[in-house]
């Protein structure tokens, strides 16, 4: 092994447990005892902590990976990016470990344990860990978790979203599109898809900051009802609704989706179906239907999954997004047409994800001192993971997004146009 460097020590004993497993160890990794093992120039992950491999022996893979690294048991140093898709390669090479085979392994790395001081009781969560509790996706845990993730402050979310405010995927429509340029030609698609004018009726559910609220009235002189359950967006949306003029044609309620009320031409929700529930997904496709007048359009944005994890991950769940659950596209468009929807087309954005979330990068690392003072070093950590890993996702294909026209039947739609004529 010229082209690696190890030293007797902590490094080299964890190298002798785990290679048979995983081979060659892909990163370079150093010990707080000073031993080193890993190619020369990969990417380096530092254990500073006993607690880190703790916190891995009672929470093995990416959960406890993530705790230690938001507390500081673990760093990495330069390019997150290229760290965590080393790491994720070398899982997929490795392929999945047979229990028995993880069983030798514990046996053998008891010892290494002892002397590393890794055994010992289950470490407490991180603070920034969510804790969410009651039924699952009852109305008081659905506003614990949303609060959990959409509660850090507005003046978080001003510092890395773009001015339009808009927290979901863009669509760039040049190779030179600017974030916000990209939000803007998102939000007017979807008003086109829509079919919004003067007058027409919109419901947002889950209006988030009020970019597509704002961005139809102001635009498209549509009437909104915007509804949200986070009690800072709703006060946030209508200062922005005052400001702007638009008192006349917004109406900002706090209100749960399934307490929505009236009658619109349309309804919209972006990126928030993820947050619903797979039991309740019915319900939220539901609510949209009765929403809408016969012949109304329906547009949904929303993430998708493939794999094993149905939801966002285990550290998307106990950080960011408690109870998320995501599933593959064709899985969401049969809910719809079950609720009695007509699903008219869909439209794949994924690689769209990738340059917004760069651009989210961006403003985060141009801010982290302010965001360092906002929210404090643990949570820009869990932060910087997180957009780190959810480029990585859909740049890999491991996630997607769509937007989901439907319409209610019952009436003429006007939709005999090709799907892309928009």
């Amino acid at each position: 092994m010229s082209h690696r460097q190890r030293i007797d020590g902590l490094a080299g004993q964890t190298a002798a447990v785990l290679e048979p497993v995983v081979g060659e160890i892909p990163v370079r990794l150093e010990f707080w005892d000073g031993s080193v093992v890993g190619p020369a120039r990969g990417p380096i992950v530092r254990i500073t902590s006993p607690a880190a491999l703790r916190r891995l022996l009672w929470s093995p893979g990416e959960l406890g990976a993530a705790q230690a690294y938001v507390s500081g048991e673990a760093e990495i140093e330069g390019d997150l990016d290229a760290a965590l898709t080393t790491l994720l390669a070398a899982g997929r090479e490795a392929g999945p470990v047979p229990p028995a085979r993880t069983a030798r392994t514990m046996a053998r790395a008891l010892p290494l344990l002892i002397r590393a001081g890794a055994i010992g009781r289950r470490p407490a969560p991180p603070a920034s860990q969510a804790v969410v509790k009651g039924r699952l996706h009852s109305r008081d845990r659905d506003r614990a978790a949303i609060s959990h993730h959409y509660d850090l402050s507005n003046e978080f979310y001003e510092q890395i979203l773009d001015p339009t405010m808009a927290y979901s995927c863009g669509y760039y429509t040049s190779d030179d599109a600017t974030l916000q340029q990209a939000q803007e030609a998102k939000l007017s698609l979807i008003c086109r898809k829509l079919g919004l004018g003067p007058g027409s009726r919109l419901l947002d559910v889950g209006c988030g900051w009020g970019s597509l609220t704002i961005h139809a009235a102001r635009e498209f002189g549509a009437q909104v009802n915007a509804v949200t359950i986070a009690a800072e967006q709703r006060d946030f949306v209508a200062e922005r609704v005052r400001r702007a003029g638009l008192e006349d044609l917004v109406d900002v309620q706090l209100c749960d989706y399934r307490d929505a009320a009236g009658v619109y031409d349309a309804a919209a929700s972006v990126e928030m179906g993820e947050h619903v529930g797979a039991e309740n997904y019915p319900v939220f496709a539901g609510v949209l239907r009765d929403r809408v007048r016969p012949g109304g359009r329906v547009l949904i944005q929303q993430m998708s999954r493939t794999g094993r994890w149905p939801g966002g991950g285990p550290f998307i769940e106990s950080f960011i997004a408690p109870d998320m659950h995501m599933r593959p596209v064709g899985q969401t468009v049969d809910l719809l047409e079950q609720s009695g929807l007509e699903v008219r087309d869909v439209h794949a954005l994924r690689e769209h994800y990738v340059r917004t979330v760069a651009g989210w990068i961006e403003n985060f690392e141009a801010h982290t001192d302010r965001l360092t003072e906002l929210v404090g070093e643990e949570v820009v950590r869990v932060w910087r993971l997180y957009l780190a890993g959810g480029a990585a996702a859909f740049r890999d294909g491991r996630m997607g997004v769509d937007q989901i026209l439907a319409v209610r039947p019952g009436a003429p739609h006007g939709l005999d146009r090709e799907p892309r004529a928009w």
